[in-house]
């Protein structure tokens, strides 16, 4: 098993910055590729980004590339997003999640993702 808890979102004006963090515990974090996604209300869950086990490789969705970048520090078992440029479409909850196959594809697909977070909220005002 693995623990996700994220930290790190809040209310901010568009424009603004925010750094959301996703520590891990219960197993080895290197082990996993993690991965970003947000649900926004009556909408469903999407691909923010994603990060291979060693934070080599990379993947984001079209919609934030550019703007936000994930990274990793394996030591310290934590996932982080870093999002500039903030606009109102970008206020969701946001959840850090964790795959365990062997496979070296950074997935965009929730399915392929084994463990969840609770997720965090972003409100970006106008």
């Amino acid at each position: 098993q693995v623990q996700l808890v994220e930290s790190g979102g809040g209310l901010v004006q568009a424009g603004d910055s925010l750094r959301l963090s996703c520590a891990a515990s219960g197993r080895i974090f290197s082990l996993y590729k993690m991965g970003w996604f947000r649900q926004a209300p009556g909408k469903e869950r999407e691909f923010v980004a994603a990060i291979s086990r060693s934070g080599s490789n990379t993947r984001y969705a079209d919609s934030v590339k550019g703007r936000f970048t994930i990274s990793r520090v394996n030591d310290k078992s934590t996932v982080y997003l870093q999002m500039n440029i903030l606009n109102p479409g970008d206020t969701a909850v946001y959840y850090c999640a964790a795959a365990g196959d062997r496979s070296a594809v950074v997935s965009d697909s929730p399915q392929d993702y084994n463990y969840w977070g609770q997720g965090t909220q972003v409100t970006v005002s106008s």
